[in-house]
């Protein structure tokens, strides 16, 4: 419809819609050779019927074309997810329906706008909240576990019992490994190879460290040449490896799991796939809607499907033109 002709309203269209059967069934009565006797024949009834049943047939096409945009606009609203920003209805012409469409559009816009500017204050948070843990860990808890250490060699070397040197050998073994378990938890809360060098190195030291905490097989490659990235970017990128390495290794079953970065066109993809049981019919925890939230901040597409081994793949696409290389 032209600019600056009247919108017609969705009332007046249904019923210039119910109007056009009301004129068609007149003029069906008024022009077509059939009388209606008293008492009625059964010819007459079975005209009659069959008219009716034209009517009802033609209403409900027209009322269908007419509601179609509704009926739309209720599938979206009860499938859209802000998780998953873009999801918008074709506004096609003017009208109420239309209208209707585009406040759902502005409104669908608003609330995204608003969960993103949420969700980085809560992540941010979240990793600042992370780094002071890991803080006290290493300074509390690691250097009071060393002195732990420390004092239990002194006390093996003192004593003379066989036994009890044994027993000190052993409650020393223990608590070595309670401080590398706490060494461990403050690196994965506050990634400081990140910090000190790179992305590359970080991820490189990930996966290093959980095969060896569990045994799953983990390969990565990464492609030379990696554009420099900010340092929300990085995290963010460093982040959803380690969520999507946790997760195979918790749910998976997976014996193998493939990590690569790659940089082409723009955009730098991180990749992660396993040879375990897949997705299935499983419904996205908190783990993968935590990724897509992070996604979100440096305005990143996270896709999960199933791999060519046979199991999962996750891939992260970060656009370079909205963070610069």
């Amino acid at each position: 419809m032209k600019k600056g002709v009247l919108a017609v309203p969705l009332f007046w269209r249904i019923f210039a819609l119910n109007a056009v059967v009301l004129a068609a069934a007149t003029a069906l009565l008024l022009w077509a050779p059939v009388t209606v006797s008293v008492p009625v024949v059964f010819t007459e009834a079975l005209v009659l019927l069959g008219g009716l049943a034209v009517m009802l047939v033609a209403n409900a096409v027209l009322l269908q074309v007419g509601l179609a945009p509704l009926d739309r606009l209720t599938r979206r609203m009860a499938t859209v997810d802000l998780l998953r920003p873009g999801q918008r209805l074709p506004v096609a012409r003017q009208g109420g329906v239309s209208q209707l469409i585009r406040a759902f559009n502005d409104m669908l816009a608003r609330l995204e706008a608003e969960r993103a500017a949420s969700s980085t204050r809560a992540l941010s948070a979240q990793e600042a909240e992370r780094r002071r843990i890991a803080q006290e860990l290493h300074d509390e808890v690691g250097q009071s576990l060393t002195a732990v250490l420390l004092e239990l060699k002194r006390a093996a070397e003192r004593v003379e019992n066989a036994d009890l040197r044994a027993d000190l050998r052993h409650a020393q073994e223990t608590t070595r490994e309670s401080l590398d378990e706490v060494r461990r938890l403050a690196r994965r809360l506050r990634p400081g190879v990140l910090e000190d060098l790179g992305l590359v190195s970080a991820l490189t030291a990930l996966a290093t460290e959980l095969s060896t905490h569990t045994g799953l097989a983990i390969s990565h490659s990464f492609q030379p040449g990696l554009p420099a990235l900010d340092e929300q970017t990085e995290l963010v990128i460093y982040r959803v490896a380690q969520e999507g390495l946790t997760n195979v290794a918790r749910h998976a079953d997976a014996t193998h799991v493939e990590m690569s970065l790659r940089h082409s066109d723009g955009v730098v993809g991180l990749r992660i796939r396993d040879d375990g049981r897949g997705l299935g019919l499983a419904h996205e925890g908190a783990g993968i809607r935590g990724m897509r939230e992070r996604a979100l901040l440096v305005g990143a597409t996270l896709d999960l499907g199933a791999s060519p081994t046979g199991g999962a793949e996750v891939n992260l696409l970060v656009p370079l033109n909205r963070n610069g290389a």
